[in-house]
C-alpha cells in the first residue's frame, strides 16, 4: 500500500475515500472520449507516474439503455477504433469493450478495480452517467475520482444556478481567465506525458493477448476486447439490443474528424459567421456538436485553435483577460473578431451554461429535463394557455414521420433523421412548432426528448437539453401574450422563410 497523494483542485472529486494500494492505475473513459485536451487523462497519467505503476484505459460502450442505436453506438465507435490504432505499441493499454448483448459486460468494472491501485473516470453530469458512477462508488473497491472535462470552467466552481445568459457571462468573464493558465495538456501521450510509468504488459503484443498477460486469460476470455474487425464494421453486426431502424449517419465519429470540421470552419465558415450562420443554404455552420458531446475534442482545443487563427495564445490570452471590463455583454471581452467573439459565445457561455444547470440540479437531485424544472413563470403561461385552440395538433408518431402540413418543419426533421443533426436555427423552430402543435406543453417536452434523443448525434446531452427548454423559456425572458405559448417566444415558419436562406436546403430535405 502506498502513501503517495497527489493535490486537488476543484475539477477533481473523490468518489470513493479509500487508501491507494497496489496494482495499475485504471481510467474507467466513459463521457472525455479523447486522447488530448483531457484533464482526466492527466489525472490517471499523474497518479501513474506518482506511483510508478502502469496505466489502463477502459472504455466501455453498453448497450440496454434508452434510445441506444446503430446510430449513437456507430458515432462513438469511430472514436474507440481511432484510439486502439493511437495506443498499439505504447506504454498505456487500451481496452475497448463493446457489450454484445443486455447484461454481458455485467462485473467487469468490479473485475478490474479488484486489481487497480486507484480508479479515474470522467465527472459528466448527463444521462444515466452520474447514476453509472453513483452506483460503482458504492461498492467495495479501492480509491476512485471523478474529474470534470466537460468545459473550460469546472462545474464545481459557481456553486449555484445562472437563470440567464447574461449572469451566466459575467461569471465566465470574472473566473475564467484563472482557469485558462491551467489548461489539460494538448498531448500528455506524447514526450514526457509517459515517463516514469511502467508499462501495462507487452507493448508489443497487441489487444487480447497483451490484456491477458496482466489482467488474466479468464477475465478476458469472459469479457473479450473488441477486436480490430468489430470497430471497423460500420453495421456492428454481431451486437444486439440495437434499434437499428435508426441508421448510422453519414458522420464519422472519432477526433480526427473532428479536427477536420474544426478546419473547414476556420477556414470556410468562421469569416461571415455573424452574418451567416442562421442561413442552412452557406457554410458556417460549425458542426462540432456531435463531437463536443462525445468527448471526441475539447473547448480547450476549439478555443486554442481559434484564438491561433486570430494571432494569440493561451498563455497571452490568460494572462490579458483579468485587465478586462466585466460587464456581462457580448461582444468585446475576447477582444477578438466579430465572427470569433459570436462563436465563442456559443462555445464558451451558452454550451457551459447548460452544464452548470445540468450540474446543479442533478447536485440537488433534481432532472434537468423534466417539466418542473422549468422557470415557475414559463410553466405557469404554458398552462394558462395549455387549452388554447391549436391550429393543428400531431401525435408523437406523425412528428417523427415528419408528416405535418409544414414543408419547412418536415425538412428539419428529415434532416434530423438522415444525418443525425438539424441546422442550429431550424432546430430551433422545430422545437416552436413542436409546442405549438402538441395536446400540451408537458407533451411537447416529452416529444422534443424523444426526438433529439433518438436521433441526434448530440442527443441526450446537457448543451441539447438547454436547446429544448429554452423553446419552454428556461434563459429567456416573457414575451407579448399570445395564444398557445402565453409569454414564452414564439417562432413561425413564414417569418423564418423570410429571414433566412432556404432555397438549397429545401431542394435537400424537403419532399
Amino acid at each position: 500500500m502506498t502513501t503517495v497523494m497527489l493535490p486537488q483542485d476543484l475539477r477533481v472529486r473523490v468518489l470513493r475515500n479509500t487508501p491507494v494500494r497496489d496494482g495499475f492505475v485504471l481510467y474507467w473513459m466513459t463521457g472525455f472520449r479523447r486522447l488530448s485536451w483531457n484533464p482526466a487523462l492527466d489525472r490517471a497519467l499523474a497518479w501513474a507516474r506518482a506511483l510508478e505503476r502502469p496505466l489502463l484505459i477502459f472504455e466501455p460502450l453498453r448497450s440496454g439503455y434508452r434510445w441506444v442505436n446503430l446510430r449513437h453506438h456507430r458515432f462513438c465507435v469511430d472514436g474507440m477504433a481511432e484510439h486502439a490504432r493511437e495506443l498499439a505499441g505504447s506504454p498505456v493499454a487500451y481496452f475497448p469493450y463493446l457489450e454484445p448483448e443486455v447484461g454481458a459486460g455485467r462485473g467487469l468494472l468490479d473485475a478490474l478495480t479488484a486489481q487497480a491501485a486507484i480508479v479515474v473516470t470522467d465527472d459528466a453530469p448527463f444521462f444515466f452517467l452520474p447514476r453509472m458512477r453513483a452506483a460503482a462508488a458504492q461498492r467495495p473497491g479501492c480509491r476512485m475520482e471523478a474529474v470534470d472535462g466537460n468545459g473550460m470552467l469546472p462545474l464545481a466552481e459557481a456553486g449555484r444556478d445562472f437563470t440567464t445568459a447574461f449572469s451566466f457571462r459575467r461569471h465566465v468573464q470574472k473566473r475564467l481567465p484563472s482557469w485558462l493558465a491551467l489548461a489539460p495538456h494538448p498531448d500528455p501521450l506524447i514526450g514526457k506525458g509517459t515517463q516514469g510509468i511502467r508499462s501495462f504488459g507487452d507493448s508489443a503484443e497487441t489487444g487480447a493477448t497483451r490484456l491477458a498477460g496482466v489482467l488474466g486469460a479468464e477475465l478476458i476470455a469472459r469479457w473479450p476486447p473488441a477486436p480490430e474487425v468489430l470497430l471497423a464494421d460500420r453495421d456492428l453486426s454481431v451486437l444486439r439490443g440495437l434499434d437499428r431502424s435508426v441508421p448510422a449517419s453519414p458522420l464519422h465519429g472519432g477526433t480526427s474528424e473532428a479536427r477536420k470540421r474544426l478546419d473547414r470552419f476556420l477556414a470556410d465558415g468562421l469569416r461571415g459567421y455573424v452574418s451567416g450562420r442562421n442561413h442552412p443554404d452557406q457554410t458556417h455552420a460549425t458542426g462540432l456538436s456531435p463531437y463536443l458531446h462525445w468527448g471526441h475534442i475539447s473547448a480547450h482545443e476549439i478555443l486554442s485553435r481559434l484564438i491561433a487563427w486570430e494571432g494569440m495564445d493561451l498563455p497571452t490570452l490568460a494572462h490579458e483577460l483579468p485587465r478586462r471590463k466585466v460587464d456581462g455583454r457580448r461582444e468585446g471581452w475576447w477582444k477578438l473578431s466579430e465572427d470569433g467573439e459570436a462563436f465563442l459565445d456559443q462555445l464558451v457561455t451558452w454550451r457551459e451554461l447548460g452544464f452548470h444547470t445540468a450540474w446543479f440540479m442533478n447536485d440537488m437531485g433534481k432532472d434537468p429535463e423534466a417539466w418542473e424544472s422549468l422557470p415557475a413563470w414559463a410553466r405557469g403561461t404554458l398552462l394558462e394557455h395549455a387549452s388554447d385552440q391549436r391550429p393543428h395538433r400531431y401525435a408523437l408518431e406523425a412528428f417523427e414521420a415528419a408528416g405535418t402540413h409544414d414543408p419547412l418543419w418536415n425538412a428539419a426533421q428529415r434532416q434530423l433523421q438522415e444525418e443525425g443533426i438539424i441546422q442550429n436555427y431550424l432546430r430551433m423552430l422545430w422545437g416552436k412548432k413542436i409546442l405549438e402543435w402538441s395536446e400540451s406543453p408537458e407533451a411537447a417536452l416529452e416529444i422534443m426528448i424523444h426526438l433529439n434523443h433518438r436521433w441526434a448525434l448530440d442527443g441526450r446531452d446537457p448543451n441539447s437539453t438547454s436547446g429544448i427548454t429554452w423553446v419552454l423559456g428556461r434563459y429567456d425572458r416573457g414575451w407579448p401574450e399570445r395564444a398557445i405559448y402565453g409569454k414564452v417566444r414564439s417562432m413561425s415558419s413564414d417569418s423564418t422563410r423570410r429571414k433566412v436562406e432556404l432555397q438549397a436546403y429545401l431542394r435537400r430535405f424537403g419532399s
